[in-house]
């Protein structure tokens, strides 16, 4: 029996480019919070995709003032963000394919909060059988939770399922293989190539390749 494809994608740099949004709040939140930022756009760059918090942390913030950046950055993240992000290219075909192909949800380190607003902004939130954020698992990607944890809503069985992760760093790839499914790495993001194939031995140019190549795909 050929088994049902679940396809979960990751978000930002596999099927968004948020990377003004998030770059430019970084930057509002140090101004605000006088903070004396002497780092660079690829030093914020480089972190995308971990938690905000981890994310401050490495870039400079002592532990007792990181939640006062996250909230910070939450407040102005609100404002700008739909204006300041777009759908990369082919993505909202990507997502269209994989809807024909399977069941398909998202896993990202992005709170709901914010990735709700933006799926619909792009009108593509109707795909998605699942949503899973940040405030949904105690540990965000390369932990497996978050993957555990949408396919258990899922009511995912390893006989009947043949599940993929589709994202652009090696915290998918890594949260994917803890989690014993299958990844492919997009190159359309923030992961460099030499670091995805570490991870896994599936690497595509971006989400339609990667939905292209397991619409070809033989079980």
């Amino acid at each position: 029996m050929k088994k049902e494809k679940i396809i979960l994608f990751d978000l930002d740099g596999t099927l968004i480019d948020s990377t003004d949004a998030i770059v430019s709040t970084f930057y509002h939140t140090f101004k605000e919070l006088e903070f004396n930022f002497t780092g660079s756009d690829k030093n914020i760059k480089d972190l995308i995709g971990y938690p905000l918090d981890i994310m401050y942390k490495d870039l400079g913030i002592e532990d007792s003032k990181v939640w006062d950046f996250v909230d910070a950055y939450k407040n102005r993240y609100r404002v700008i963000s739909k204006e300041q992000t777009t759908l990369l290219e082919n993505a909202y075909e990507a997502v269209l394919l994989a809807s024909q192909l399977g069941r398909v949800s998202v896993v990202t380190t992005k709170t709901r909060m914010y990735t709700m607003p933006l799926l619909e902004h792009f009108n593509i939130a109707h795909f998605f059988e699942i949503v899973t954020g940040r405030e949904n698992v105690q540990n965000p990607k390369p932990h497996p939770e978050p993957i555990l944890i949408t396919l258990e809503q899922m009511n995912y069985n390893k006989d009947l399922h043949d599940v993929w992760m589709i994202g652009d760093t090696k915290l998918d790839l890594i949260a994917a293989r803890e989690a014993n499914i299958r990844s492919i790495g997009v190159l359309c993001g923030y992961g460099e190539i030499n670091e995805i194939q570490e991870y896994t031995q599936f690497i595509q140019k971006d989400a339609i390749s990667a939905i292209n190549f397991l619409k070809n795909l033989k079980d």
